[in-house]
């Protein structure tokens, strides 16, 4: 038996108006949980935009002034060369800062152009020969002239993780504990629907009614529940964007305030999107599956 269009939308549509309010709730759930999960995939995100650049063993990075002279710049390169606790040494010129800077910022070309190279600070990057220098290298070249600040990659990216580690955990237990509660929902919702009309199941039965034919219509109820739930978890993601970033604009390079770009966002709510249908549809197939069985 052919499944119709007409029949599937007024189906639907008259499930959704009989039980509106578990379908209320089922959507709100399910945007509870989308939220949390949205919110996990950009926190990873963020973390992984601002540390940049200390990948590849960089464990100080000394910033100089954006107008320090070729002297002052000279004068701390020769000094790393001839310290005997640096195992590498690299400068990073201006060029060099605004493509990093590019890298880190991906997604956002509006705001990528607005910066150029002169606005960026160079700087050196050092592996030491042992982890346990940083502190009195660093301390070595707080205070040279023409030095603007001089970070260290445990310090940043431990304090990334530790900020964010305990609320990656809170945001993954809410999303799994309140998705199995939407999934209930939704289940628990698709099978009052089906239990109200179960004499009408059984008897399209009957006739010659295919299993699809009865189950399209829930299932579309269902998809609905994790779509909508999951276009408002969508447009959370980007509030969530804008308070996650606080961007400071006076030092571009040196902030590691987390950053996620519109599009890193937009691509965080597609998944989000498609985990919701997934998982609305899912749950109404096997809600109604005991009642197919006449």
């Amino acid at each position: 038996m052919a499944v119709s269009t007409s029949y599937v939308a007024r189906e639907t549509a008259s499930n959704l108006r009989r039980n509106l309010v578990m379908t209320v709730a089922a959507i709100v759930t399910m945007f509870v949980s989308l939220t949390a999960l949205a919110a996990v995939l950009l926190m990873k995100q963020a973390v992984n935009s601002a540390s940049v650049q200390w990948r590849g063993g960089v464990q100080v990075a000394i910033f100089m002034d954006v107008n320090a002279t070729p002297s002052e710049t000279n004068a701390v390169a020769e000094q790393l060369k001839a310290m005997p606790g640096v195992k590498s040494v690299r400068y990073v010129n201006q060029q060099g800062a605004l493509a990093e800077f590019k890298q880190m910022f991906a997604g956002d070309p509006t705001f990528v152009s607005v910066v150029t190279a002169a606005d960026l600070p160079p700087s050196f990057r050092i592996v030491p020969t042992n982890a346990a220098n940083v502190t009195a290298l660093g301390n070595q070249f707080s205070k040279q002239p023409g030095v603007h600040a001089v970070e260290y990659a445990a310090q940043e990216i431990n304090s990334l993780l530790t900020h964010f580690h305990q609320l990656r955990i809170y945001a993954y237990v809410i999303a799994g504990a309140v998705m199995i509660g939407a999934v209930a929902l939704i289940v628990n919702t698709i099978q009052l629907a089906i239990f109200a009309r179960r004499r009408e199941v059984a008897v399209m039965k009957l006739v010659g009614a295919t299993n699809w034919f009865i189950r399209v219509p829930f299932m579309i109820e269902g998809l609905i529940h994790g779509l909508v739930g999951a276009l408002l978890a969508f447009g959370a993601a980007f509030f969530i964007r804008t308070h996650l970033s606080p961007f400071i604009s006076t030092n571009l390079l040196t902030n590691n305030s987390p950053y996620v770009s519109p599009h890193d966002t937009l691509i965080t709510g597609l998944v989000i999107i498609v985990v919701g249908a997934v998982v609305g549809a899912a749950g109404s197939f096997f809600a109604i599956r005991r009642f197919l069985a006449v």
